[in-house]
């Protein structure tokens, strides 16, 4: 498995057969330019992780990629002219040889007076490779033996947002159990404080867990 992070929550995940884009948002580049795309895929409708705007092109020039998006956002989507399969927690779809998996169902606490929107986390793998999972807006949800029988290879976690913080996301980090754990989720930060963030939790995880950071580094193979 590959990974390229084309900024914030966006990763361009490739197989050996699959070309599949996660969450493409307002504050990710370089996905407008990609083509031979069997997949896109949205956690949820919150615009860091969807843009609007841009995705029609993006279609448009992935003729036949499937478009899966959490279900709440689905319906947001064909309001705009835009058709998405709704992919529910629970549900399993296959992609040109890879799975992919949706877990959870909500999106993490912003704030008691902001209502909570649908957040699907993502197990995405095929087989002899490894298995990610990109959680969305949230660090509730952690793959169940069910889920995720051989466990997590790679985990694509949120490193700073309004919702988060650090303390909860060593915990978080800790239950997955990843071989690899991969910072996205990063825009509002300054290099400084990116630097810091994952120093401090670099400190913090067993040494099992090897965090790997791939951002400007392109295609990179994983674990």
């Amino acid at each position: 498995m590959q990974l390229t992070h084309l900024g914030h929550a966006c990763l361009l995940v490739q197989t050996a057969d699959a070309r599949i884009l996660l969450d493409p948002g307002v504050f990710s580049h370089g996905f407008e330019e990609l083509t031979g795309l069997d997949a896109i895929v949205i956690t949820h409708q919150h615009v860091d992780h969807v843009d609007v705007e841009r995705l029609p092109a993006v279609l448009e020039s992935n003729d036949g990629a499937a478009l899966l998006a959490e279900p709440e956002l689905a319906a947001e989507l064909a309001r705009a002219g835009i058709e998405a399969r709704p992919l529910h927690a629970g549900e399993q779809v296959e992609v040109a040889g890879a799975s992919v998996r949706a877990i959870g169902g909500r999106h993490a606490v912003i704030h008691a007076d902001i209502p909570r929107v649908g957040n699907v986390g993502l197990l995405v793998g095929a087989r002899g490779e490894p298995t990610l999972f990109h959680p969305g807006d949230t660090y509730e949800y952690v793959p169940s033996a069910s889920e995720a029988p051989d466990g997590v290879d790679v985990l694509a976690f949120p490193l700073n947002a309004p919702w988060a913080a650090l303390k909860e996301l060593v915990e978080f980090v800790r239950a997955v159990q990843p071989a690899v754990a991969v910072p996205v989720h990063d825009a509002l930060l300054s290099g400084t404080g990116r630097g810091l963030y994952l120093r401090v939790l670099g400190s913090l995880l067993p040494e099992k867990s090897e965090v790997r950071d791939i951002a400007g580094a392109g295609p990179t193979s994983l674990p």
